[in-house]
C-alpha cells in the first residue's frame, strides 16, 4: 500500500452497538485532517486480523476516516485480539462462527459502522475482501445510503442457497469499483461477467477490473509475486473514495 501519509492519525480498537443491541469489536482510525470521506472496511472470513487494522490506518493517513468491523462478537466477543491463531483455521472457522452469521445480524453490524463514520463524513464507500467483498457489494442498496462500494474478490453467485450480489443487482443504486484476480479459481470469468451484465442491466454505475493470473487475496501483501496487481488495485481504490467524496459535495 504506498502513497506517503498526508495527515497524523489517531488509531485504536473501538466498540460498537449493532442495531440489535449487541456490542460489537471495531477498529477506529481518525485523521487529523479529514477529507470528509470515511471508509467501512469489511474483512475476509478470518475477522479483523492485523492485516485490515493497518489498512484502517493507511487509509486515515491519506484523509479518510475507516473503521473496520468484526464479524464475530455474537460468537467469540468483541476483543478480537484475544483469539489464538487457530481461529482462523476452517475447521473451527465454519462450525463455530462463520456458518452462525445472519444477514439479520451482519446488515445491523455494517449499518453500525456506517452510522460511526456518517458522524463525521459526508461521503461513505465500503471496502471490502473475500466475503467483506460480498458483503460489500450488497450495501450498495438504497437501506445503507454508501456513496459507493468496492469489493475485492467478492464471491457475486449463490452460497449456501442465498442469492449473490448478481441476483441482488436489480436493487443496488451505489457505484460499484469490483477488482478481480484472474487466477481465482473459485470465482471463474463466466459468474464475474454475469454480475457485471446484471448491473448493466440494472443501470448501476460499475467499474470490473481483473488481473490476469493473479490469485485469490492477492492485495494481501504477505502474498509474494502480486505486487504490481496490489499496487494499481491501491490506486483505484484511493481514486474511488476521492471521486465519491467529490461527487458527495457536489
Amino acid at each position: 500500500m504506498p502513497n506517503a501519509p498526508i495527515t497524523r492519525v489517531e488509531a485504536a480498537q473501538a466498540t460498537l452497538t449493532s442495531g440489535d443491541g449487541t456490542l460489537i469489536g471495531a477498529f477506529l482510525a481518525r485523521p487529523e485532517k479529514p477529507s470528509g470521506a470515511g471508509v467501512l472496511v469489511l474483512p475476509d472470513n478470518r475477522g479483523l486480523s492485523g492485516f485490515y487494522q493497518e489498512l484502517v490506518v493507511r487509509l486515515a493517513e491519506l484523509g479518510h476516516t475507516a473503521v473496520a468491523i468484526d464479524y464475530y462478537a455474537r460468537t467469540a466477543g468483541t476483543d478480537y485480539r484475544d483469539r489464538p491463531e487457530s481461529f482462523a483455521d476452517m475447521a473451527t472457522l465454519m462450525p463455530n462462527h462463520l456458518a452462525r452469521l445472519t444477514s439479520e445480524g451482519l446488515s445491523a453490524d455494517m449499518s453500525a459502522g456506517v452510522e460511526r463514520l456518517r458522524e463525521s463524513c459526508h461521503a461513505v464507500v465500503s471496502l471490502g475482501f473475500c466475503i467483506g467483498g460480498r458483503f460489500a457489494f450488497n450495501t450498495a442498496v438504497p437501506r445503507f445510503g454508501l456513496d459507493g462500494v468496492i469489493g475485492l474478490y467478492g464471491f457475486p453467485g449463490e452460497l449456501n442457497g442465498a442469492p449473490g450480489p448478481a441476483r441482488l443487482a436489480h436493487l443496488m443504486t451505489a457505484p460499484v469499483l469490483a477488482l478481480w484476480g484472474g487466477g481465482d479459481e473459485n470465482i471463474p470469468p463466466a459468474m464475474v461477467a454475469a454480475f457485471d451484465d446484471a448491473l448493466t442491466a440494472a443501470g448501476v454505475e460499475h467499474e470490473f477490473v481483473t488481473y490476469p493470473d493473479a490469485p485469490h487475496g492477492f492485495f494481501d501483501h504477505r502474498l509474494p509475486g502480486f505486487a504490481d496487481a496490489s499496487a494499481d488495485a491501491w490506486r483505484r481504490i484511493t481514486r474511488f473514495v476521492s471521486a465519491a467524496r467529490e461527487a458527495a459535495a457536489k
